[in-house]
């Protein structure tokens, strides 16, 4: 985990405090930066449907996904086993009914918060009309209420330990524009240059390593 489990406990915390003041009793998280946030789960995975679960009658979130990726939840998470829940394969791109929401919705009556208001993530990419359709019908004594921001408000108060590593992302995208800046020159290919700018981005400095970014290098 890149942060404490106390800083995790201190994300969650805060997150519960927002649902309370928006009166959502179960949030359920499907963008991966707020699962991400929520748990510092970390896994290539965002093409399936996945979640994390945050209720305000227990302590830890609960972690939702594909079999293969629950071992990527049990390393890079602080998560207790038992809050780790994958379903199997044979759920993703069923020919015969099967869906990942209805393993959700299973999980979500095993634990008792069938008839909450929950909070989803309305308008954002991971979170499907089939998603909302599956949970509103298997649910039917449940309330939604968008909380497509609601994890973000949270995010956007950093910690002291998220404004260190910013410096240090800082220092990174320094050294990689003088790099891109020295790299492009008449005659120079392309790929050559977007292969150093890579490289740059991902060895980092001599203090601390770098990691591949959001989009790929783009060269004008």
């Amino acid at each position: 985990m890149l942060f404490t489990e106390k800083e995790y406990e201190q994300r969650v915390k805060k997150t519960k405090k927002r649902m309370e003041e928006a009166g959502i009793e179960v949030l359920i998280a499907t963008h991966p930066a707020n699962m991400n946030y929520l748990t510092g789960y970390d896994g290539w995975s965002f093409y399936v449907h996945q979640c994390v679960i945050v209720s305000l009658d227990q302590d830890e979130p609960v972690w939702i996904g594909r079999n293969m990726d629950g071992n990527a939840a049990k390393v890079t998470t602080f998560l207790s086993e038992e809050n780790i829940r994958s379903y199997a394969d044979d759920y993703v791109h069923s020919p015969v009914g099967k869906h990942p929401i209805d393993f959700v919705v299973d999980v979500i009556k095993d634990k008792g918060w069938e008839d909450k208001v929950f909070g989803v993530e309305m308008d954002q990419f991971y979170f499907t009309h089939k998603t909302y359709q599956i949970l509103n019908d298997s649910l039917p004594n449940a309330r939604f209420k968008d909380a497509t921001f609601l994890v973000a408000k949270v995010r956007a108060i950093k910690s002291a330990q998220e404004i260190e590593f910013m410096k240090r992302a800082g220092k990174i995208a320094e050294k990689v524009m003088k790099i891109g800046i020295d790299s492009v020159n008449v005659g120079v290919r392309e790929c050559d240059a977007a292969a150093e700018i890579s490289h740059a981005q991902i060895s980092g400095t001599e203090e601390f390593g770098g990691d591949y970014p959001a989009i790929v290098p783009l060269m004008p």
